[in-house]
């Protein structure tokens, strides 16, 4: 039987394809870069036959690698940035514009007159999430009101939209399926939360046509199998689907109500898996879906800080204080502390859940006596201290405390981050053996479908923990370090 795994790991930047076998072992990893597109200030695009490209390219280079016959693969997960939106002829799978990023902002005005219309909490009751161009909606109203036809072909039934996850499933089965997964589909400010289908209302505030949209399946099935490529034989299930930062929580085997994951990357993201309801925030938070498996469905609460690992290269970049990323840890440990120095690393404003845009850097508790170890240790300390009050906002939307986080990411191999964030939760940070968590998501989606795990327990005894940083901060001391952080963000 065929026990290997490949998972797409499709992100803003390049495609990453990783081949695992059913201990969760990677046996070759391949990541290829793509061009970013910035046609006017505040617009981002990605060509999507880039995208194509690399992973085609990653697919044969992952397997090359492994020394695994393609035939040999039981299946293929996929994981993808989430928001970023494609339109695409049905006839021949070719774009008819490039697609357009999650980062992208051209349609704050088309926000802004839906917020004007007072339609901001109907959007949020019924998809969790808030009026910004970040979602996909306002993008594909937007290609559907600037390609030339393109509205006119949508409503005849000739168009396809579909975030990336759609249209690679579209690619490898060669037109077959043209389906998302319930956490992609959540990303969209166009399904239902509770009924986990198209509103019908909703796509009529964004005029947009179901004609266009893809059938929404659990996260966990096989959706279609590989036709007509040149890397990959006919008959190969494509079988797993979540966007990232869902699939790292999956990755995470955070499979019960109160467990959480922060993949710390340019920014941070933290994911608390809320069990089998959504639950609204009060507190700045987004409610998502984080999977459908079987018949059971699991709600998540998000947060992101827009700034992590961006404050690190920002010392490198900016400032000249170190001059590679890595040397951070080493030169924050030439202090016992930061020496009463907080950092409130608001370079791009604040996110939740303060939400504010304006909000800008802040370094407080400067002396004569302060030096690079301290604004390094500071840094660090800043990063840590914006999770807390994420952590926070997501322990008191849901009523649950936090028991453990588990960390992936770039930043994670960081000791002294990881124990400051430790102490400042007062809970243990567990870092797992493999840090790859995105890509490990897709894989165990995948093979639960296709019968490389029997269920979600098969799958967790196969996680494994590298690290457990446990806290060893008292509670006065923990409670000092909040009081001045909130006196910094009070002045960010």
């Amino acid at each position: 039987m065929s026990r290997f795994i490949l998972a797409i790991d499709q992100g803003t930047t390049g495609t990453t394809v990783l081949v695992l076998d059913e201990r969760l072992s990677v046996l070759a990893k391949v990541n290829k870069e793509f061009p970013q597109i910035y046609p006017r200030p505040g617009w981002v695009e990605h060509n999507p036959e880039d995208i194509w490209e690399t992973t085609r390219a990653t697919i044969a280079g992952a397997l090359d690698r492994a020394g695994v016959q393609a035939g040999d693969v039981a299946g293929i997960g996929i994981t993808n940035q989430r928001e970023t939106t494609t339109v695409w002829r049905r006839r021949d799978g070719k774009p008819v514009h490039n697609s357009i990023v999650w980062q992208c902002r051209r349609t704050a005005d088309t926000c802004a007159d839906l917020k004007a219309r007072g339609l901001e909490d109907t959007f949020r009751d019924r998809t969790g999430l808030v009026l910004d161009p970040y979602f996909s909606g306002t993008k594909v109203k937007w290609i559907l009101d600037h390609v030339d036809g393109a509205r006119d072909r949508a409503e005849a039934g000739d168009l396809a939209f579909g975030t990336i996850d759609s249209f690679l499933v579209w690619r490898l089965s060669g037109g077959d399926a043209h389906v998302t997964d319930v956490s992609n589909a959540s990303r969209t400010l166009l399904m239902d939360l509770r009924t986990l289908d198209w509103d019908d209302e909703l796509l009529g505030h964004l005029d947009v046509p179901r004609s266009v949209l893809p059938d929404i399946c659990s996260s966990s099935e096989v959706y279609a199998h590989t036709r007509g490529l040149d890397v990959l034989p006919d008959g190969i299930p494509i079988a797993g689907m979540a966007g990232d930062q869902q699939a790292a929580l999956f990755g995470q085997v955070c499979f019960e109500a109160g467990e959480a994951k922060c993949t710390y990357g340019t920014g941070a993201f933290l994911l608390m898996n809320t069990g089998t309801s959504p639950v609204a925030s009060t507190r700045g938070l987004l409610t998502t879906v984080g999977w459908k498996v079987g018949d059971t469905v699991h709600y998540a609460l998000e947060g992101s800080a827009f700034i992590a690992g961006a404050a690190v290269q920002w010392l490198r970049d900016g400032l000249g204080i170190i001059t590679n990323a890595s040397e951070i840890e080493t030169l924050a440990n030439t202090v016992p502390d930061s020496g009463g120095v907080t950092f409130v690393p608001a370079l791009a404003g604040l996110g939740a859940p303060h939400w504010n845009p304006h909000a800008r850097g802040v370094i407080t508790g400067l002396d004569r006596g302060v030096g690079r170890g301290h604004i390094a240790r500071a840094t660090l300390e800043g990063i840590a201290l914006q999770n807390a009050d994420i952590l926070d906002a997501m322990a008191a939307d849901s009523g649950v405390s936090l028991s453990a986080l588990k960390v992936d990411g770039g930043a994670a191999a960081n000791n002294l981050l990881m124990q400051y964030q430790a102490d400042i939760l007062g809970v243990p940070i567990v870092r797992p053996r493999m840090l790859e968590t995105t890509a490990l998501g897709a894989a165990l989606l995948a093979g639960l479908a296709t019968g490389v795990w029997a269920n979600t327990d098969e799958a967790k005894a196969a996680w494994q923990v590298e690290r457990t940083f446990t806290p060893s901060m008292s509670n006065d001391e923990r409670q000092s370090h909040l009081d001045r952080w909130n006196a910094a963000v009070a002045k960010a």
